[in-house]
């Protein structure tokens, strides 16, 4: 078994690893979802995933702002 030195070094070695690691699945997740917002609202600039929660944003945030022919035809 490592002692002293050997084991500060050696849990210093594996709690950068660790970070790491982390850092790099971290980032991998935030690209995934950012891909996922296709849809984006014309008044307010809001990035939504589906064309569904897209029109139940339009309808329930901007009902005064006339409908965009995209949603026209969505079943929300």
């Amino acid at each position: 078994m490592a002692r002293g030195q050997q084991k500060i070094q050696s849990q210093q070695k594996n709690a950068k690893k660790a970070a790491e690691k982390k850092k790099a699945q971290g980032a991998d997740q935030k690209t995934a979802a950012k891909a996922a917002l296709v849809h984006t609202c014309p008044v307010c600039r809001t990035q939504m995933p589906d064309p569904k929660t897209f029109k139940q944003h339009f309808e329930s945030k901007h009902p005064k702002s006339p409908m965009p022919a995209e949603l026209a035809d969505v079943q929300a």
